[in-house]
């Protein structure tokens, strides 16, 4: 028994100085791949035997499939903390650029028109195309009768000029076809002459100063009837010698009557528009035209009156001009435009997003506000040439609180 046991040891003893000896010379052997050895699997572990054995494979954890937990989260983002985009640039406001007197290379003195004054006048024109005025229809021009004699036409065409003077073309039409409708004889220079003051100032009482135009239209006819063959006067100075006409209404009547262009009717439409446009700086409608008359080609001489007339009645207006609405003022090219501010108005939006995924839009609509065009204060109005009995109103100036 006890030289079986001496001999088991001793063999133990033996294998294990052997194993060690094996890997304390494998720790300095090449490295080389493990398939060319002809161990199978290095021992990892010695049993209670003294004999090696291998550990067993390692089992992978199986993954289970485990629901994901998602958390929604709500969101808000305000539009209003975006950068705004750019705001579009105003047009430049004109400046001032009137006709300039030029000494020209002969010495002779030449007066250079104002910048842009033939786009200006195109859209002005192209403006009064779109829009029909009061002058279009009803101006002094087209009052009178057509059926009557080219004589009879000639001094409708006087008389209805002198009847505008401060007088509105509606009301100017009227008292005219009531004269033309209603007056014994019908309505020519020998009826006017039949006529009393009071019959006569009876049709035309709803104009302005009817009573002294009464009393300058009856000394007109007289005279027409003593010095001029019952004619009207066909020269600019036999016009202005009559009673209550000035230069106005002579250079339309001349032009309306005989189908000649001697000069620009300045009416206080195109005494004050022009000056607006800073085409000249003029105290009184003579000195405008003047002005318009040293630079204007001819050819516009007779439809300027019409132009700017139909324009002061519909854009241009003495109080209260619609700037908005003019073509002028949108591309930046009257020096004298005003236009009410916009009020500025905070836009938002909100976005949320729900539990289930579905996005919520909140929008709020913002309409923009644009102030109306004030009423400018017109300095004194100026009245035409031929304003009669009354020196220019000035408007009272309201006192602030």
């Amino acid at each position: 028994m006890r030289s079986s046991r001496i001999s088991r040891d001793t063999s133990r003893i033996l294998a294990a100085s052997r194993a060690l000896r094996q890997t304390r010379s494998g720790a300095n052997a090449p490295v080389h791949d493990p398939s060319d050895s002809e161990l199978s699997s290095v021992p990892t572990d010695v049993d209670s035997d003294g004999d090696f054995t291998t550990p067993p494979p390692k089992r992978r954890k199986t993954v289970r499939d485990t629901p994901v937990k998602v958390k929604y989260e709500t969101t808000e983002v305000s539009l209003t903390s975006l950068a705004s985009p750019k705001k579009e640039a105003k047009p430049k406001k004109a400046r001032r650029t009137p006709a300039k007197k030029v000494n020209g290379a002969d010495g002779m003195v030449k007066i250079e028109p104002p910048a842009n004054w033939e786009e200006i006048y195109a859209l002005t024109r192209e403006m009064r195309n779109e829009n029909v005025a009061p002058v279009d229809t009803m101006g002094c021009e087209s009052l009178a009768d057509k059926q009557r004699s080219p004589r009879d036409q000639r001094f409708q065409t006087l008389i209805a000029l002198m009847l505008s003077s401060q007088t509105k073309d509606t009301v100017t039409a009227v008292a005219m076809r009531g004269m033309q409708e209603r007056m014994p004889g019908g309505f020519n220079l020998e009826s006017v002459l039949a006529l009393d003051p009071a019959e006569l100032n009876g049709f035309i009482n709803k104009v302005g100063f009817h009573n002294l135009k009464t009393k300058y239209i009856k000394q007109t006819a007289e005279i027409l009837r003593d010095k001029f063959d019952s004619e009207i006067p066909d020269t600019i100075e036999g016009l202005v010698s009559l009673p209550g006409v000035g230069p106005k209404m002579a250079y339309l009547t001349m032009s309306a009557a005989w189908g000649r262009d001697e000069g620009i009717g300045v009416d206080v439409h195109v005494h004050r528009i022009t000056n607006l446009w800073g085409w000249h700086k003029t105290q009184n409608p003579e000195q405008t035209r003047a002005m318009l008359e040293s630079w204007l080609p001819k050819d516009k001489w007779h439809d300027i009156n019409n132009l700017l007339v139909g324009f002061g009645q519909t854009i241009c207006l003495p109080v209260g001009r619609k700037c908005g609405d003019c073509k002028l003022s949108e591309r930046g090219l009257c020096p004298s435009a005003v236009v009410g501010a916009k009020k500025k108005v905070k836009k938002e939006a909100v976005i949320k997003a729900d539990p289930e995924g579905e996005s919520v839009v909140k929008e709020e609509t913002v309409v923009a506000q644009v102030g109306e065009v004030k009423a400018e204060d017109v300095d004194v109005p100026v009245g035409d040439i031929e304003d009669i009995g009354r020196a220019p109103r000035q408007r009272a100036v309201r006192s602030k609180a």
